[in-house]
C-alpha cells in the first residue's frame, strides 16, 4: 500500500554519463525536454564525473546521481560491478521511466542489465542479454572489438537510432545546433524545437570591469578533439593585447566549471579548437571563434570559424618530422585581422 502511494509522483531518470561539456550540449536540453512535457515527474540525472556539477548549476531543483573516476574504474570487470551495484540502486528507486542518451558500453550495459530485471528502460541498451555477456566473460570469448564499438555492441529504442552510425551530415537538412541538434532530434526524436543549452550565471566581476573599457577576448586552446593543441597561444595573446584587447587563457581559470562559465560571460568573443569549450561559451552567450584545424566546423555550429585545413604535419602525430614540414596552423596575425573583423560585424548588428 505504501508503495502505491509513493508512485503517485512519476519519476524519470536520465542517463548520460560523457564528459561535462557534453551533459550541458546534449543531457542539459533532454533534460528540460522531460521537465517541458513531464511537468509534474520527479526528474533525477545520471552523470559522470563534474557533469554532476554542471546540471545543479544550470537545474538545482533536479536530483543529480554521478559516478566518480574512483567508481567508474579504467579496469572492465571493476566497472562492471560497479555499474550492478549502481543498479541495484536504480531499481530501489521505483522509476517509471528510465531513458539512457549515453552511447558507451558501461552505460548501455546498465541499461540493459535493468531491462533484463523488468524495468521500464527506453533509449539505447546492449543488444546481448547481460547472461549472455558475462557467459562470454566467463568463457573468454568476449572480443575487445565488441565493447570498443557502438555499432557492435548497441541496440536501441529509438527508431532513427541507426542514423547516428552513418555520417550524420549526409542527411539534406540542416542543423542549427550542430551534432547535438542531430543526435536529439534527428536520432532521438526527443526535442523538436531550438535546443536550450542555457546556464545561467553571473559574469566575473573583475573582468568585468576591465570590460567596460576594452573588449575581452578568452583564449581556451587547453583542448582540441582532433588530436593536437594550437601552438601559439603565447603570440596570439602578446598581439592582442597590443591592440588594446584583454585576454585571458586556460590558466587563468579555478578548476571549477562555475570559474568558466562565468569568465566567458563576461567575455566578448571566446577563441578555441575544436572541444567543449565551445559548449560552455554558448551556453552563456559568448560568441565563439573555431580554430577549425582539421575538424569540421558544422558539427559545433559556432558563430565564427576558419577554413578547415589538413591536420599540421609539424603539431600533430609527425613530431618526428617537425623540420621536413611547413606549419599550417592558423597565424596568430591572421587571426588578430578575423578578431578585428568579427568585432565590426557584431558593432554593425548592434546598431541595426
Amino acid at each position: 500500500m505504501n508503495k502505491l502511494l509513493e508512485s503517485k509522483t512519476e519519476k524519470v531518470l536520465l542517463i548520460r554519463m560523457l564528459s561535462s561539456p557534453d551533459v550541458c550540449a546534449i543531457g542539459l536540453p533532454v533534460l528540460r525536454y522531460f521537465q517541458k512535457n513531464n511537468p509534474q515527474a520527479e526528474i533525477h540525472f545520471l552523470t559522470f564525473g563534474d557533469g554532476a556539477e554542471l546540471i545543479k548549476l544550470a537545474e538545482p531543483s533536479v536530483q543529480v546521481k554521478h559516478l566518480t573516476q574512483q567508481q567508474w574504474p579504467d579496469d572492465f570487470f571493476l566497472a562492471m560491478e560497479s555499474f550492478l551495484g549502481l543498479a541495484e540502486e536504480i531499481i530501489g528507486e521505483g522509476y517509471s521511466q528510465i531513458v539512457n542518451l549515453d552511447t558507451t558500453f558501461m552505460p548501455c550495459f546498465l541499461a540493459r542489465f535493468l531491462a533484463d530485471t523488468a524495468e521500464p528502460v527506453s533509449g539505447n541498451y546492449l543488444n546481448m542479454s547481460v547472461q549472455q555477456l558475462l557467459q562470454q566473460v566467463q568463457e573468454k570469448s568476449l572480443q575487445a572489438e565488441y565493447v570498443n564499438s557502438p555499432q557492435a555492441f548497441m541496440a536501441s529504442s529509438f527508431v532513427n537510432m541507426h542514423k547516428w552510425h552513418g555520417h550524420w551530415r549526409q542527411f539534406d537538412t540542416k542543423y542549427q545546433g550542430g551534432y547535438p541538434d542531430f543526435y536529439l532530434n534527428k536520432c532521438c526524436g526527443l526535442v523538436d524545437d531550438k535546443l536550450d543549452q542555457t546556464i545561467i550565471v553571473s559574469g566575473d566581476k573583475r573582468l568585468a570591469k576591465k570590460g567596460k573599457a576594452n573588449k575581452v577576448i578568452g583564449l581556451c586552446f587547453g583542448q582540441s578533439d582532433d588530436g593536437y593543441l594550437y601552438p601559439y597561444v603565447s603570440g596570439l595573446k602578446k598581439l592582442l593585447e597590443q591592440k588594446g584587447f584583454v585576454v585571458w587563457i586556460d590558466p587563468d581559470v579555478k578548476d571549477d566549471i562555475r570559474s568558466l562559465l562565468k569568465m566567458l560571460k563576461s567575455s566578448d568573443l571566446m577563441l578555441c579548437k575544436p572541444s567543449g569549450n565551445r559548449w560552455y561559451a554558448q551556453a552563456v552567450d559568448c560568441p565563439a571563434l573555431l580554430i577549425s584545424g582539421a575538424s569540421e566546423p558544422a558539427l559545433l555550429m559556432p558563430e565564427f570559424a576558419t577554413d578547415p585545413v589538413s591536420p599540421c604535419m609539424q603539431h600533430s602525430v609527425n613530431e618526428n618530422n617537425i623540420a621536413a614540414f611547413e606549419c599550417n596552423c592558423d597565424k596568430p596575425e591572421n587571426l588578430v585581422e578575423s578578431i578585428e573583423s568579427i568585432f565590426m560585424h557584431l558593432e554593425e548588428q548592434q546598431d541595426e
